[in-house]
């Protein structure tokens, strides 16, 4: 028999040894009961159990078991048995903290959860708002076309805000479809980090109306009053004298844009109207006014709206958001929402909101101001106005009408 320190190193040495397979089965054991029962295991059980898969003859007993009391290794089992109580005791009590730690429901979406940096979410009107730009190059789509040079540029520059109070994943998702719609993309892929820089793949449009335009319906081109904010894939209805149609926006022709998008040069002593490539005057979104805005509807109405006169066009809400709710109570008390654009020169421009006295003067509210390129809702009548700013009033229509013929 070896001396008592001798003795002891090889219980530990064996205990450590034994105690690997009992420990893990008591850390198993202890999550998997507290994960499913909220339990706890009692810890004689974990002794029992890791004794007797330590096989030292089953559970305690053996401590009094005159083979094992008696034995010349008496010190060496005894410190073995020791330590892998020890061992398992430990692991059991991990796994149970983990398993009343470790959330009930489960998801893919949960595990990888991302939020963004606070440093980027800016307070606008109580609700946290961020600027989504895109950052690096922009990819091409594996099996699509390059993405064109100018259109791969024009997706570089572009920004937009959106809610800060939506899951990564879900922004990521709106981020995909606002640039599949402005930029008419075959397909796209965004992937946000926590500063809001998008890193975007993108595909070029593929094919023309036809692509847009689902199977049994028709294009039907109409000019109309299109009212701010109308959108390829707005359901709309066409009120004419005698019915009213309904169908989808599939594409969208501003005059305002058009007129805009002739430039004048001069040539030779004179001056001639060049296009200027930089405006298209076909928008994803259109910016008011008078136009042009092409249709999918029913077959059978189509050869009927072609020999029509459009009295008015209707947006068809899809859903019960409350701002529409909020824009509808404001209809039926007889008031209009209107964007206007202070020109050079306008009596309110250099003037602040309270100086110009715009209730009192034109009989319209400023709901929100874009001064210097950042919006401000229900400004303060401090808010100073300039030339450029861009202003959503609300007011009866004569009173939109003439605060918009008088500063804009």
């Amino acid at each position: 028999m070896a001396s008592f320190p001798v003795e002891v190193l090889f219980g530990l040495y064996l205990g450590i040894l034994t105690g690997i397979i009992p420990a893990l089965v008591a850390w198993a054991f202890g999550f998997a009961f507290k994960y499913v029962t909220g339990v706890t295991v009692p810890a004689f059980g974990v002794i029992v159990l890791a004794i007797a898969i330590a096989g030292v003859n089953g559970g305690l007993m053996a401590l009094n078991d005159p083979t094992f009391t008696q034995s010349a290794n008496q010190v060496r089992l005894t410190t073995a048995v020791i330590v892998v109580l020890m061992i398992s005791l430990y692991a059991h009590s991990a796994g149970d903290k983990m398993g009343a730690e470790f959330p009930r429901k489960l998801s893919l979406r949960k595990l990888t959860e991302r939020t963004l940096s606070t440093d980027v979410v800016e307070l606008v009107g109580g609700r946290g708002q961020v600027a989504v730009r895109v950052s690096g190059d922009v990819g091409d789509m594996e099996g699509y076309p390059s993405v064109p040079a100018d259109l791969r540029r024009e997706i570089r520059e572009w920004t937009a805000t959106f809610p800060a109070d939506v899951p990564v994943v879900e922004l990521e998702s709106r981020v995909a479809d606002r640039l599949r719609t402005e930029f008419d993309l075959a397909d796209v892929a965004v992937t946000l980090d926590e500063r809001a820089r998008a890193v975007v793949n993108a595909a070029p449009p593929l094919g023309g109306l036809s692509k847009r335009i689902p199977a049994g319906k028709r294009g039907v081109s109409v000019p109309a009053l299109l009212p701010s904010g109308t959108a390829r894939g707005d359901e709309v209805a066409l009120s004419a004298p005698d019915r009213t149609y309904r169908g989808t926006v599939v594409s969208l022709l501003s005059d305002r844009t058009r007129e805009a998008a002739t430039a004048t040069e001069a040539t030779d002593g004179g001056t001639d109207p060049v296009p200027d490539p930089t405006l298209s005057p076909s928008l994803p979104v259109a910016d008011g006014g008078d136009g042009r805005v092409t249709v999918a509807v029913d077959a059978g109405q189509a050869v009927s709206l072609l020999g029509t006169s459009i009295d008015r066009l209707t947006i068809r809400s899809r859903g019960t958001r409350r701002e529409y709710e909020l824009l509808t109570l404001l209809r039926r008390a007889g008031n209009r929402i209107r964007k206007v654009t202070i020109r050079e020169g306008s009596p309110v421009s250099g003037a602040t909101i309270g100086d110009a006295a715009l209730r009192d003067a034109y009989g319209v509210t400023v709901l929100a101001v874009r001064h210097e390129g950042r919006w401000q809702f229900a400004p303060r009548g401090s808010q100073a106005l300039a030339a450029g700013d861009d202003l959503f009033v609300v007011g009866s229509y004569d009173a939109v009408t003439a605060f918009r013929e008088a500063v804009a």
